[in-house]
C-alpha cells in the first residue's frame, strides 16, 4: 500500500511533525491537481478539507465592495489553503482559484478531527499551526482594506484628521 507520508513531511507545514503523527494523519491525505482558473473552494460551501500545495499559485479572495472578486493574498508551493474544516460551522471563509495549474494534497478535515478528538496533544499541535496561517491571512486581508479605503490620512475617532 503507498502511503502520502514522505510528501507530506516534504511540504513545510508538516516538517518538522513527529514521525508517528504523520503517519497518523497520512490515512487523510489524498494527491489532487487542478487546472488554471480553476476553483477549489468557493466561500459560503462547507468546508471539510484544507490544502497542501505543492507546486503552482492559489489565488484567495471574496467578492469586492466595488464589484468582482478582490484577490487578498496568493499562494505558492509550500503554504497551507484553508483553515475552516477546524471551526464550526465548517463553512469557507474565502475562495481559492488555481492561477496556475496546481499540485496539491487534499486533507480531509473530519478524518482529521476526529484523530485530533482521540489524540488532544496532535490537536493543539494542529491549533498552532492553523493560528499561524490565520494570523497571515488577517495581515493579508488588512493591507488590502488598506489599499481599497485608505487615503493615505489618519483616522480620527470623529471622522479624517487634518
Amino acid at each position: 500500500m503507498t502511503t502520502l507520508e514522505p510528501i507530506l513531511r516534504e511540504h513545510p507545514f508538516f516538517a518538522d511533525l513527529p514521525d508517528d503523527d504523520l503517519t497518523l494523519i497520512s490515512s487523510c491525505a489524498k494527491n489532487v491537481r487542478f487546472e488554471a482558473g480553476a476553483v477549489m473552494a468557493r466561500e459560503g460551501q462547507r468546508a471539510d478539507e484544507f490544502f497542501l500545495i505543492r507546486e503552482g499559485r492559489v489565488a484567495v479572495g471574496m467578492p469586492s465592495p466595488r464589484g468582482g472578486r478582490l484577490t487578498i493574498d496568493t499562494l505558492d508551493a509550500g503554504e497551507v489553503a484553508g483553515w475552516t474544516w477546524l471551526f464550526p460551522p465548517y463553512v469557507w471563509q474565502f475562495d481559492l482559484t488555481a492561477v496556475t495549474p496546481v499540485r496539491a494534497l487534499s486533507m480531509d478535515g473530519r478524518c482529521l478531527r476526529n484523530k485530533c478528538d482521540a489524540d488532544p496533544r496532535l490537536g493543539y499541535d494542529l491549533m498552532k499551526r492553523f493560528s499561524r496561517v490565520m494570523v497571515e491571512r488577517l495581515a493579508a486581508a488588512r493591507l488590502q482594506a488598506i489599499d481599497l479605503y485608505g487615503n493615505g490620512k489618519p483616522q480620527t475617532e470623529g471622522g479624517t484628521a487634518e
